[in-house]
């Protein structure tokens, strides 16, 4: 097997014709399929691998040009529609989901060369922050305890994302992220997670969750990787009226880091005794290693922080519930026999949908309803905007902000969930973000005393992506975090 490949190794290896891509992708589908106990992968593409991985192989042979993931073996989160590749979102009601056609964040990948080995497992239409809610079962995160037995979370709802990269059963992968589904995972994994801006990235072929925070990303083991997956996925789409007009960049070609002179901001909002001492100890070594590499740290304020996550959770679920009421057994998905429409719809929707989906659709469906719509929905797009002003008024003085990704480490699967509040409390750090539309990364740090994986969050202002790597791979090269998970699920 093919140890710890990146993009930028997976390319060095093929350009000097050491290995051809076909026996590249012909080793990760051998692991995928050893490697079942983690349940990350719903769907393995096997021949469109192969077939891309030769189409490869054939370019290098004939010294054509070479795309920027020519060869790159990579995996999709299920909710990128995928042509005649099964689509699932996760959920029994797309189970039996075949799309005729290509999401353009997919499509944008198959035209640089990517062979795609697979779907991957997440939280049912992304709801969810522990990979648990899927039809498919939960996805185990590579990484264990190094004082328990215990199987962990593997953050979500890109958890199957983050777990086939950190299991090495892909070289990166692609994921969304509504309230932090990229990062977070990222953080439980070890890995680096890129949240682009809104409107970066298009989401024309996206199974939609909230589609005003929705965004897809790479997740990947390096900030080189996640640069040139940017690069790859990222442009104006005409299908995507929320598609930022602004012109692509070359994202990896522009890597620096080098931090001299930039004012990292660090929000007093963040900083709460109930923070672990493990991350607030990681927090404070990033500060002074920016601090140290020619950075100013300085504190800045967020006061309308303690608002988003509540904000949040009014306006993603009274999104899902109009984008879900598409499935309803009519056109396409799974379809329950009744005697009239009505039974049918019922029926459908109540064996189809999980029970976090089916909760998120009542408090969208409440929120939006009449009577309730001003005091709840149009209060929180109150508070949106409040935040977003935060956010501008803090980077007319600083670079970009520096806090934590998650506020604890990856927990056991079988933990109980008593409230399903505390779950959303996972996304504390990273909804802001997205209500903002903000980029933002996670990269990791180092281990806890439990040996599992510490991430940290880099925020930048709009389109300031390439100032967000730049920071984040200076911050790579001082911590030098090299830690894989040993592979005790084979």
């Amino acid at each position: 097997m093919l140890k710890n490949l990146t993009i930028e190794g997976t390319a060095k290896l093929l350009k000097d014709k050491k290995i051809s891509a076909f026996e590249i992708a012909n080793s990760y589908i051998k692991e995928i399929k050893e490697s079942k106990k983690l349940n990350c992968f719903i769907t393995i593409s096997e021949e469109v691998a192969f077939d891309a991985a030769k189409k490869t192989d054939a370019r290098i042979s004939e010294n054509k040009k070479i795309g920027l993931l020519d060869g790159v073996p990579l995996a999709y989160k299920d909710l990128f529609c995928t042509n005649n590749i099964l689509t699932t979102a996760s959920s029994k009601i797309l189970s039996n989901f075949t799309p005729t056609y290509e999401s353009t964040v997919t499509a944008n990948c198959k035209s640089q060369g990517a062979v795609v080995l697979g779907k991957l497992n997440c939280d049912e239409f992304a709801m969810g922050s522990t990979n648990k809610t899927s039809f498919y079962g939960p996805v185990i995160n590579p990484w264990k305890s190094s004082d328990k037995d215990d199987e962990l979370v593997p953050g979500g709802s890109s958890g199957g994302s983050a777990a086939a990269v950190a299991a090495d059963l892909c070289v990166a992968s692609l994921g969304t992220d509504t309230g932090g589904s990229i990062r977070q995972p990222a953080s439980f994994t070890g890995l680096v997670g890129l949240k682009p801006t809104y409107g970066r990235v298009s989401r024309w072929g996206t199974v939609a969750f909230a589609s005003s925070l929705d965004q897809a990303g790479p997740i990947s083991k390096t900030v080189e990787d996640a640069a040139i997956l940017l690069e790859a996925i990222s442009g104006h789409d005409n299908k995507d009226s929320t598609s930022s007009l602004k012109a692509n960049e070359q994202f990896y070609a522009n890597l620096n880091s080098s931090v001299k002179g930039l004012k990292i901001g660090v929000p007093k909002e963040y900083m709460s005794d109930d923070l672990p001492e493990e991350i607030q100890n990681f927090w404070n070594d990033g500060k002074k290693i920016l601090a140290k590499n020619g950075a100013e740290i300085v504190e800045i304020s967020l006061p309308s922080t303690s608002t988003a996550l509540p904000a949040y959770y009014i306006i993603a679920p009274a999104e899902a519930s109009s984008n879900l009421s598409r499935y309803d057994g009519v056109k396409y998905g799974l379809r329950v026999q009744e005697k009239n429409l009505i039974d049918m719809y019922e029926s459908t929707r109540s064996e189809g949908f999980g029970n976090e989906v089916k909760r998120r659709i009542m408090i969208g469906t409440y929120v939006l309803s009449s009577g309730y719509y001003d005091a709840y929905y149009i209060k929180a797009q109150k508070i949106r905007s409040i935040i977003k002003n935060d956010f501008d008024s803090a980077f007319k003085n600083v670079d970009a902000i520096f806090t934590p990704a998650t506020p604890n480490t990856a927990f056991p699967i079988n933990r109980e969930e008593v409230d399903p509040v505390q779950n959303y409390l996972n996304d504390i750090f990273t909804v802001p973000a997205n209500l903002a539309g903000l980029p933002a990364i996670s990269i990791p740090f180092g281990l806890d005393n439990s040996g599992l994986p510490i991430g940290m969050q880099l925020i930048t202002n709009s389109f300031e992506e390439q100032m967000l790597l730049n920071i984040a791979k200076n911050l790579q090269d001082t911590l030098n975090f090299n830690v894989q998970p040993t592979q005790w699920w084979k």
